[in-house]
């Protein structure tokens, strides 16, 4: 009876990491991608803007804000260029990462303020030989959401470990249930 238990507890446990990451909708969707109407809940801050001339996106990380700048028309990469960053009063200088085609911007006071919860008004300063421009975004970061203990693992999949578990145990109950009609007879 035991072994049927644990039986029917495993087979439970693998239809939920059966239906995790990679599962398909029907129509081909991945289940596990980010609804098209929100932002996912653990995604990196991004920031998007641009002028008539350039745009700009940016990803806040860990060790830095990285931003990659092309041309608005053309979608060219702008790799000959110096780009700034003003927030709250701090400026800080972009270091331009050829090989990736990224301006990395590391200051520690700056990514300190970013990291603050809320909307944060950027304004770039980009000089590229004889143009130059002013472009204005605006990057929203949002609470840490896991001070309840719980990551983005537990929190996209209670649902089908609560069936799961409830499987387990109604299969566990009828086992004890038939267990207990073959003792009557």
């Amino acid at each position: 009876m035991i072994r049927h238990f644990f039986l029917t507890l495993l087979l439970s446990c693998a239809c939920v990491a059966h239906a995790g990451p990679g599962a398909h909708g029907p129509n081909g969707e991945h289940l596990d991608a980010p609804a098209s109407s929100g932002a996912a809940v653990d995604a990196q801050p991004t920031i998007e803007a641009n002028t008539e001339t350039f745009e700009l996106v940016g990803i806040l990380a860990a060790d830095e804000l990285s931003v990659m700048v092309d041309r608005y028309a053309t979608n060219e990469p702008l790799l000959n260029g110096n780009l700034e960053v003003e927030f709250n009063g701090i400026k800080a200088q972009g270091k331009l990462h050829a090989d990736f085609g990224d301006y990395s911007f590391t200051d520690e006071k700056l990514l300190r303020a970013l990291r603050q919860p809320g909307n944060h008004a950027l304004v770039f300063t980009l000089i590229a030989g004889n143009e130059s421009d002013l472009i204005e975004g605006s990057l929203n970061v949002v609470a840490d959401g896991h001070a309840d203990g719980f990551g983005p693992f537990w929190k996209a999949r209670w649902p089908w470990i609560i069936v799961s578990v409830a499987l387990a145990l109604a299969a566990a109950a009828g086992l004890v249930w038939r267990r207990h009609a073959q003792k009557k007879n």
